[in-house]
């Protein structure tokens, strides 16, 4: 449960951990605690949690504290992991043999490991076998289940208790307000993310019990989430606040799709937390998704504890719904006014304009019956033209590859300046087939450029991805595409001239 705090690099790194990266690796057991300890289990399962890295002579983590100082059940608990650890393949190494690892395990009573666990688990470890821990696991299962679970449940009071109806009336009243809110604010209106976050907290603070909403919004190039707008509480403290995709809170939701309700803000916020008033203690998260595609994350605070009900994630689900679209337009609204969507030098339109039509081509609709394919086209070493030649060559050898390119595209296919030294060719109802066909003429034609007066030909790479069998984001496909300059050469040949050739 602590390692949904560890980053998934730190967790699958196939080699050593840094000093640093270690650190981060041992909040897993405090976290873990932190997160049980809201389950009102009948035996002392968070202090064997926390300690289960604790060493006997107190080299341990995250507490330093040795020998009968630490919990029994964590010290077997220890003995136990290591043994399975070691038995099992990692990212980083491939499972040992059981006498191996009881070799090291041996090797380690009296430092890291209680010597009396340790020479009992030596003594009963060979009588352990699968089909008998199967056979036990499988009658305790239900039961052990139905109560970790009943126990779980943050208040029996507070579930039994049925809204009224003046509240229900409240609340279907409230929620039609925001649909019809989010049909308006998605359609006509042209409101930044700033203004329509607030109008939307506005009336989410009257459905749910939230100091702080936080619009979260994904940041493909970099893989984050980053905090684009907050209402309530902590605007300057939590404003552009990032989180990488798939780490703490809000980037586990966002990853896996899934709300998550009652966590604890420190996980999101880390020592921030105690600067804000009033100190949020729970939270509520849910992905915010256009088809397939992750939009970002929309987390609700609250200062109260366990302050959201079943009947609360429902809501917030069923508003994340409607308001998608709306933060997506306020979005593309707002970029709008800090940038032109085309390039200056080449006149294409920009990456930007390209994300917003690949959406729309490669949307669950569009794709019923056709494939999407996009072409990276990229001038090898752009720097160096520009370090010997000028800025002005740079800039031609752009244009004359953008020339030569359009000569080889069909009516309905797109071109984009992507990066500084690529473009990007979208492909509509094209396949893979067609899309390599199309990318063939493209590394063709654009290998016989030659700058003048410079007398220097251009070496130009051409890769080729498609939806769905690429990939079903941007960013998916543009990783292929370039993996594929790699994978196919000039004629069938692995050789390729140096950028500089006069």
């Amino acid at each position: 449960m602590g390692k949904l705090a560890v980053p998934e690099y730190i967790l699958n790194k196939p080699g050593p951990l840094t000093p640093a990266e270690f650190e981060k690796m041992k909040r897993h057991a405090s976290i873990g605690a932190e997160i049980l300890s809201v389950i009102e289990f009948p035996y002392p399962v968070v202090p064997i949690v926390r300690h289960h890295h604790e060493s006997w002579d107190g080299s341990g983590y995250p507490d330093g504290v040795k020998g009968d100082a630490i919990p029994i059940g964590a010290r077997i608990l220890s003995v136990v992991d290591c043994f399975d650890a070691l038995t099992s393949d990692r990212p980083y190494r491939p499972r040992m043999p059981d006498d191996k690892a009881m070799e090291i395990i041996a090797d380690r009573s009296g430092t890291m490991y209680d010597p009396e666990v340790v020479t009992t688990f030596t003594r009963i470890q060979p009588t352990i076998t699968l089909s008998e821990h199967w056979t036990v696991a499988t009658r305790l299962d239900k039961d052990a289940l139905t109560a970790i679970t009943a126990a779980a449940l943050p208040g029996s009071e507070v579930l039994a208790a049925r809204s009224t109806p003046a509240d229900i009336a409240a609340t279907t009243d409230e929620m039609l307000a925001v649909y019809e809110l989010a049909r308006a604010l998605g359609g006509r209106w042209q409101l930044s993310l700033s203004d329509a976050g607030d109008i939307i907290a506005k009336h989410l603070r009257r459905m749910l019990p939230i100091s702080t909403v936080v619009f979260y919004i994904y940041d493909d190039d970099t893989d984050t989430l980053v905090a684009r707008h907050v209402a309530g509480d902590g605007q300057r403290r939590l404003s552009d606040l990032r989180i990488p995709l798939g780490e703490r809170l809000t980037g586990w939701v966002g990853a896996n799709r899934r709300t998550i309700v009652n966590s604890d803000p420190t996980l999101d916020f880390g020592d921030v937390t105690q600067s804000l008033n009033p100190i949020p203690k729970s939270c509520l998260s849910t992905p915010l998704v256009d088809h397939r595609s992750l939009v970002g994350v929309l987390s609700l605070y609250s200062p109260s504890k366990d302050a959201f009900t079943e009947d609360h994630k429902r809501i917030a689900e069923a508003v994340a719904r409607q308001l998608t679209r709306t933060v997506l337009n306020a979005q593309y609204f707002e970029q709008d006014r800090v940038s032109s969507l085309r390039d200056p030098v080449t006149g294409l339109p920009n990456a930007e304009h390209l994300r917003r039509l690949f959406a729309v081509a490669a949307s669950d609709d569009a794709l019923i019956d056709d494939s999407v394919s996009l072409l990276v086209v990229r001038i090898d070493d752009l720097r160096g033209i520009n370090d010997h030649f000028g800025r002005a060559a740079g800039d031609q050898a752009i244009r004359s590859v953008v020339g030569a390119t359009r000569t080889t595209l069909r009516g309905a296919d797109m071109l984009f300046r992507h990066f500084r030294d690529e473009l990007v060719v979208l492909l509509t109802q094209t396949d893979a087939n067609t899309s390599d066909a199309v990318a063939r003429r493209v590394r063709e034609t654009t290998e016989q450029i030659v700058l003048s007066p410079q007398q220097v030909r251009l070496a130009v790479d051409v890769g080729a991805a498609t939806v769905p069998g690429d990939g079903c984001t941007l960013s998916e496909l543009v990783k292929i595409a370039r993996i594929r300059f790699r994978t196919v050469g000039q004629n069938g040949s692995a050789h390729r001239e140096k950028l500089l050739v006069h």
